[in-house]
């Protein structure tokens, strides 16, 4: 992990096109402003792991769906 300084109104670049700015320190909350291509998301940890969670649960209840119907007879 890379550890960096920075004050208000200074900023970090990721690679060419990601540009982190310190835009407040309030006591312990330092709130970031974030300018990258709109290709590229950019979440809250915490949320990005939610959408991971709930696409692996998404995903179970596909693959136990679809051996439900495999095993499935079908009457006419």
């Amino acid at each position: 992990m890379l550890i960096l300084s920075r004050k208000k109104d200074e900023s970090i670049l990721i690679g060419s096109d990601i540009e982190v700015t310190v835009i407040a320190v309030q006591g312990d909350q330092v709130k970031l402003g974030i300018k990258a291509p709109k290709k590229v998301d950019v979440y809250r940890k915490e949320l990005f792991e939610e959408i991971q969670n709930e696409n692996v649960e998404a995903s179970e209840i596909t693959l136990n769906l679809s051996e439900l119907l495999k095993n499935t007879k079908y009457r006419s």
